[in-house]
């Protein structure tokens, strides 16, 4: 492609993220000319209701349309920026930009966790670009990093909250002492959760984006079928005075972890000591928390959501996708040379924080442990507060496979001694 003329971008969807890259297209159009080596153009722009009022976007209404199929085969397209979300039609389209060999920028998530492994494929096949940076952790540049800057490292594990919603109503709960349902209903007002909350706080959108972490830091498609899921709505506030008592805290981690030929993927809550990087993380930002053998630890913070952030990761991938254009190369293509097992849940190594409400009559500690031993995990810690006519143990383990945790629980359940399982938590980051 000669620098002379412009690269061309088709816009699928113009919501709270397109309106933004729409801003900054036009605001930063005589540095990002400069950056690139020709001019970026905007040609189209897909859309429900091409009708509809936009203020004062700086947009000729003209290049509005809902025909976005026919937008994407337009001849003279050379980049597709989708911010539509969900699986159909956006799939559809994307994988007929790439076979046609037309790059794309996409921030969706859902389609990457669930079939990134066909775009990729798609642009293989086009020998195209495909770029999602902003379908992770917002503003951060944290998938570059995996992808190309520690191309020549072996990760080992990523940890991560992801998801600002959850991090702002559990950062509410830890400073003020509120339960579940109030630190929800004060981040709704605020605007961090939506309507219906469903996909941030029982883990969804924090799984999508663990799969795709796991899949660029450990060169195997993971899909977001393949990782462990568990919601925060169960975390209360007498759990988190618990944590706090252990010097802890509590975080939606998602944690996706290499062996030697297997990997595993999970999203829970989990205590993290104070000491821990991301335990200082509040509000609604994200972090996530690398390890690598060579490089060592690494932390990537920042906005993980908003219109304007995500706009930023969107605009950074256009540049890289138009300086290919300009110069006839391609961007790094997938990496999945490892194809690595997807260990579930019940393999991986944890430990647990178990808080029981128990009779207070002589021999039920003795009791308790016993249904440790018989699954073979080990006590680190207990503690007794009790009543006149009950108490509560609060039990961490040393670290067990997880299956052995959840088969330990399940038995103390059963015992007449035990009145009530309050709360289970994993605990993460040497806790306890």
């Amino acid at each position: 492609m000669s620098s002379t003329r412009s690269v061309r971008l088709a816009l699928l969807g113009c919501g709270t993220v397109g309106t933004e890259v729409v801003r900054l297209l036009h605001e930063q159009a005589e540095d990002l000319t400069a950056r690139i080596g020709a001019p970026l153009e905007l040609v189209g722009i897909a859309v429900r209701r091409p009708g509809r009022e936009r203020g004062d976007l700086p947009v000729d209404p003209s290049l509005f349309t809902t025909d976005a199929l026919g937008l994407v085969k337009r001849d003279e397209v050379d980049v597709v920026i989708e911010v539509i979300g969900g699986i159909e039609p956006a799939r559809s389209w994307l994988i007929e930009s790439l076979r046609a060999g037309k790059s794309v920028v996409t921030a969706n998530k859902a389609l990457l966790a669930e079939d990134g492994g066909a775009l990729h494929d798609a642009a293989a096949e086009g020998g195209a670009d495909l770029y999602y940076e902003a379908s992770v952790a917002g503003a951060i540049p944290l998938l570059r990093p995996l992808r190309e800057s520690l191309h020549g490292d072996r990760v080992t594990q990523v940890t991560g909250i992801v998801n600002g919603t959850t991090n702002f109503i559990l950062s509410s709960m830890a400073a003020t002492g509120a339960g579940f349902d109030e630190a929800l209903e004060e981040a709704t007002e605020l605007g961090y959760a939506e309507a219906d909350p469903t996909a941030d706080v029982e883990g969804f959108d924090a799984a999508a984006k663990a799969a795709i972490l796991a899949s660029l830091a450990f060169h195997t498609r993971v899909t977001a079928a393949d990782v462990f899921r568990e919601g925060m709505t169960g975390v209360t506030a007498g759990d988190m005075a618990s944590a706090k008592e252990m010097g802890c805290t509590i975080k939606l981690l998602c944690i996706a972890q290499r062996g030697d030929d297997s990997v595993s993927v999970r999203v829970h809550p989990a205590m993290i000591p104070l000491s821990h990087p991301l335990a200082g993380v509040g509000d609604a930002f994200n972090a996530v928390f690398v390890e690598a053998e060579a490089a060592g630890p690494l932390m990537f913070y920042g906005r993980g959501a908003g219109g304007r952030p995500t706009a930023s990761a969107v605009l950074g991938d256009i540049v890289a996708a138009a300086r290919n254009k300009l110069t006839g190369t391609r961007a790094p293509s997938e990496s999945n040379y490892a194809r690595l097992t997807v260990r579930p849940i019940g393999e991986s190594s944890t430990r647990y924080h178990i808080s029981l409400d128990v009779a207070e009559r002589p021999g039920v500690l003795a009791k308790v442990a016993g249904v440790f031993a018989d699954h073979e995990v080990s006590i680190a810690t207990v503690r007794q507060s009790g009543r006149e006519d009950d108490a509560k143990l609060v039990i961490v383990t040393h670290s067990a496979p997880d299956a052995a945790l959840a088969a330990t629980v399940e038995a103390l359940s059963r015992l007449d001694i035990v009145r009530s399982i309050a709360s289970v938590l994993r605990v993460e980051g040497g806790a306890g």
